[in-house]
């Protein structure tokens, strides 16, 4: 019975230990979520305040960085070929005036790797003060490098209206 009483408490206290690693896996990847998700919401609001600042949009940019986009006939490659277009397109005749984040999840592994995917809707107006909604359909991988968290890749696919 002795015997029988201590695999007892031997399994319960295992149990227990596991599950209170488990929570503090999950506290640590809610976390990291939320940095994800604060990093992109970061870099949409320096895009509305200034067009112009490329470089701090993308400062979190790895500089292998890579990028599918619908209007692009292939994979970007690298944070320069990212900041030239970008760049660029920023003295286009629209700007951007509001982002929104719909359905965020982010899937962390082993601590170091995020995948955030969400739906993203946008408005931009143009000179004559016309506004135009843009919505998509957005992937983003982040890897933790030197204890900084650096976007990757991006893979933003078309996300049209019902008809």
């Amino acid at each position: 019975m002795r015997q029988l009483t201590r695999v007892l408490l031997i399994a319960v206290m295992t149990a227990s230990s596991s599950l209170l690693a488990l929570g503090q896996g999950q506290s640590q990847n809610a976390k990291i979520a939320e940095a994800v998700i604060a990093m992109v919401k970061a870099e949409w609001a320096a895009q509305i305040r200034d067009p112009s600042s490329v470089a701090e949009q993308s400062k979190d940019y790895a500089e292998d960085y890579t990028e599918f986009r619908p209007e692009y006939p292939t994979r970007l490659e690298g944070k320069d070929v990212y900041m030239r277009i970008n760049t660029a397109g920023a003295t286009g005749n629209s700007r951007s005036i509001s982002a929104e984040m719909f359905n965020p999840k982010v899937q962390v592994y082993n601590g170091d790797v995020a995948i955030l995917s969400y739906h993203y809707v946008g408005i931009t107006k143009d000179r004559d003060g016309k506004t135009e909604t843009t919505r998509v359909k957005v992937t983003r991988v982040y890897v933790k490098r030197d204890g900084k968290w650096m976007l990757v890749h991006k893979n933003v696919g078309a996300d049209p209206l019902p008809k």
